[in-house]
């Protein structure tokens, strides 16, 4: 008897029977997506990290242009005792994921350890400070779409009121 592949044929060797692959994430989860498939690529990131004592160190990975999504990606390195100091990212929201050690993220409500494999998902206006508090360097992966145009600095948490932040979500490697 016959099989349907064999009356109908395979639909999936009919490319243009599929649904297009998206050149480029549009949601949320897309991003996050996207950042795990760069992690897990060790072989075309690590060997373009650095670490300087001095700075932070940061590469930018990827650039895609406002007019067709609009988003950047970007490797950062941090030595022990490095720290990004209190900040947001104006009308970007991003991905955050570690590649490499512990970081620690400080927020209105707390620290919380940061190892390897995991991300934090942010929306705009989400104040946070990023601070590698381990003994070994830590490598991480940060997506911002749109693309990162603004970077305002807030004053130490112990200084402020400690407002509440922007929602964020902690996606488990």
């Amino acid at each position: 008897m016959n099989s349907d592949v064999q009356i109908a044929g395979d639909p999936l060797a009919l490319p243009h029977l599929l649904p297009p692959v998206p050149a480029h994430p549009a949601t949320v989860a897309g991003f996050a997506g996207l950042a795990r498939s760069i992690a897990a690529d060790r072989a075309a990131w690590a060997p373009l990290v650095r670490y300087d004592t001095t700075t932070r160190w940061y590469h930018r990975l990827r650039t895609v242009p406002q007019a067709t999504v609009g988003y950047e990606v970007w490797l950062l390195s941090w030595v022990p005792g490095q720290g990004s100091g209190r900040h947001d990212h104006g009308a970007s929201s991003g991905v955050l994921t570690v590649l490499e050690g512990e970081l620690t993220e400080h927020t209105a409500t707390g620290p919380r350890a940061l190892a390897a494999g995991a991300q934090r998902v942010f929306a705009p206006g989400y104040v946070h400070e990023v601070v590698n508090d381990a003994l070994a360097p830590a490598v991480s992966l940060h997506i911002y779409f749109p693309g990162l145009t603004d970077m305002p600095m807030h004053p130490s948490q112990a200084a402020s009121s400690g407002g509440a932040a922007a929602p964020s979500e902690v996606l488990a490697p």
